[in-house]
Formats: C-alpha cells, sequence, structure tokens
C-alpha cells in the first residue's frame, strides 16, 4: 500500500515539474538576446536561432510584421558578412552545435522561410533574391493578416495538438500540451 503512494506521489510530483518547465518563458531575456550558458542542464540546450529569422524579426517578438516583411531586403544584407552581395549558408543559417560525441548533430531542417527565400533552391540567397524579400514572404503569409507568425516562417513544427497553434500574440498558442485527462492512470 506505501508503495503504490509513494509511486503515485512520485509520479504527480514529476508529472508538476514537467508542468513548470513547460510553462516556463521561452528562455531568452527580456532584451531579446540569446541566454548565456545555454539553460539548465540538458533539456535547456535549445539550439542556435536562425540568424536569417532573427535578423527579419527585428523586434523579437517571434512575428515577423507588415513593417519587417517591407524592410525584409535591407535586414537580410546585415547578414552578409563578407560583402558580396549574396548570403550563402555560412551567413543566414546557425554554427551548428557539436553533438555529445564531438561530431556534428544531423542538420536541423530549413525552416519555410528559407525555402521561400531561395527561391531557386541553390542554397545561397543571392542578390535578387534579397530584393524580392519581400514579395517571397507575401506568399508566406497563409492567412493574409499581413505578418507571419512561427507556424507560417517555420513550418516545420510537428501538427499541434487540441488546443494549440498560434504565436506570441494569443498567449496560451504556443503552449505545449499538458498532461494527459484524467492524471496518472490506474495502479
Amino acid at each position: 500500500m506505501n508503495i503504490k503512494k509513494f509511486t503515485a506521489a512520485f509520479a504527480a510530483t514529476i508529472t508538476l515539474m514537467a508542468c513548470a518547465a513547460m510553462a516556463q518563458d521561452n528562455g531568452q531575456p527580456a532584451d531579446g538576446q540569446p541566454p548565456e550558458g545555454g539553460g539548465m542542464g540538458g533539456r535547456g540546450h535549445r539550439p542556435p536561432p536562425f540568424p536569417l529569422i532573427s535578423v527579419l524579426d527585428a523586434n523579437h517578438d517571434h512575428v515577423i510584421d507588415a513593417d519587417e516583411i517591407a524592410n525584409a531586403s535591407a535586414a537580410l544584407l546585415k547578414l552578409d558578412t563578407n560583402g558580396d552581395g549574396i548570403l550563402s549558408t555560412n551567413e543566414y543559417l546557425p554554427t551548428p552545435p557539436p553533438g555529445k560525441s564531438g561530431h556534428a548533430r544531423p542538420p536541423r531542417p530549413l525552416p519555410a522561410i528559407v525555402k521561400a527565400l531561395d527561391t531557386n533552391g541553390d542554397g545561397v540567397i543571392d542578390a535578387t533574391e534579397i530584393a524580392n524579400a519581400p514579395a517571397a514572404l507575401q506568399k508566406l503569409d497563409k492567412n493574409g493578416d499581413g505578418k507571419l507568425t512561427r507556424d507560417e516562417f517555420d513550418g516545420n513544427r510537428p501538427p499541434r495538438m487540441q488546443g494549440g497553434g498560434g504565436d506570441r500574440q494569443n498567449p496560451g498558442e504556443d503552449a505545449p500540451p499538458g498532461p494527459p485527462e484524467g492524471g496518472q492512470g490506474e495502479q
């Protein structure tokens, strides 16, 4: 009997800790800069943000609004570190972190925004593609509201569970699903 109570209490504690961890903010300080040191333990390590998305989302609110879309060409040129007028993958993609064994981790899939900007799919965002960036970004606006939410510019997120979906403007919509209905089940 005591083992069942202990197991139930332990499971409840773990569930509460998991819910608390999921309820945390996105791990970024209020100024929009990435956190120092990578967060808490193994779970706190997030892949680095895509520089391309960071530079387009100038106010770092996780939405690329109409003004940011209109200024996309100028924003993209900020990534052109060698000044050649084109963006190569080492300029617009994050540097991959090493894996636990010292080997590079498998690359993340490219977000829809990269595919939209690199219209010819050659891996380089050339001067013409940079100049046409506002039009390319507007094509990602699936709901026609004039802005791009993460679901629209990322395109790689798994389908949402019941009650999910959305952006930072509607806070409850980006939250991961909670614990299953009905508690821990029968012991």
